[in-house]
């Protein structure tokens, strides 16, 4: 059984098929399904639903604090036993916000930044119209932009990366690409189509920046725990969300209840955090980025 499972997700990762399994579908349709989908209470289907998702992902539930789940929302939107992810300390390390794959990375020149090579988009275009936005590409200017995907069997919760406030929220609606390698290499400015929140973020020691989850296919919604409301497509706004909410470094701030990916935008004076490189694996509380 173990070998049927493993050349069936060994099919699903030819590129043509799992292009076309996973975008050219009703995705928001979908989405919406899943939301519905997820929130069952009943044993049959969540067990059910579960074995699925196993033959699809390398889902490992042994880092969660419960075992047993009375929904599919439950699974997804998961904590951890404590202690698992210890974060790292030093005041000039910005940690991971989650636990994730890294991807594009790079320096924002010019206004303009990667979803992957070959593949640029521009960073108003991301962050929307707002005034609230419209400096943004300014302060960045220099900076470094980092691209952390969250594969859909992964820890889903995502954390402050340093001592923070976050001061406002811009949620923009939109559609739910796929964000895997695949769509990222063949839908050009995949990011700035796809459901996002921006988090207008500040850190304690005076620097500015961006973290921006991106919803996907089969995301249900984002939940800010600054926030009162669920962010998803059947969100009507306000777009602009002002708040102010203060948190200690590794934090929980929210989770996607699904995988997905989080954009972090940091000014100029960051170095990356020694090791980092794309394809790599990282864990929230891990170092990120090191304050020059």
């Amino acid at each position: 059984m173990m070998k049927i499972r493993k050349l069936f997700q060994q099919t699903l990762l030819q590129e043509d098929l799992n292009f076309l399994l996973t975008n050219r579908i009703p995705r928001i349709a979908l989405t919406h399904f899943m939301g519905r989908w997820s929130q069952i209470k009943n044993p049959f289907v969540v067990k059910a639903s579960m074995a699925v998702w196993r033959w699809f992902s390398d889902l490992d539930l042994s880092e969660a604090k419960q075992q047993k789940f009375d929904s599919l929302h439950a699974c997804f939107t998961r904590e951890l036993k404590p202690g698992l992810r210890p974060v790292d300390p030093d005041p000039k390390v910005l940690t991971s916000p989650c636990d994730a794959i890294v991807g594009a990375c790079g320096v924002i020149t010019e206004g303009q930044v990667f979803q992957a090579k070959g593949f640029p988009y521009r960073l108003q275009t991301l962050l929307g119209d707002g005034a609230a936005c419209r400096d943004w590409p300014e302060a960045l200017e220099g900076g470094k932009f980092l691209t952390l995907r969250l594969t859909n069997s992964m820890y889903h919760r995502f954390h402050a990366p340093h001592h923070v406030q976050l001061q406002h929220v811009t949620y923009i609606s939109g559609d739910t690409w796929n964000v895997n390698p695949v769509a990222l290499k063949r839908v050009a400015q995949l990011f700035c189509k796809n459901e996002r929140a921006v988090l207008h973020m500040l850190a304690q020691s005076g620097e500015p920046f961006l973290i921006v989850p991106v919803a996907a296919v089969l995301v249900a919604s984002m939940r800010l725990h600054a926030v009162d409301v669920l962010l998803n497509l059947r969100y009507k706004g306000p777009n602009e969300i002002p708040c102010q909410a203060d948190y200690a470094k590794g934090q929980e701030m929210g989770w996607f209840e699904h995988g997905s990916t989080i954009l972090v935008f940091v000014p100029a004076g960051f170095d990356w955090a020694d090791g980092l490189t794309p394809g790599m694996r990282i864990k929230m509380g891990e170092p990120l980025l090191t304050k020059a």
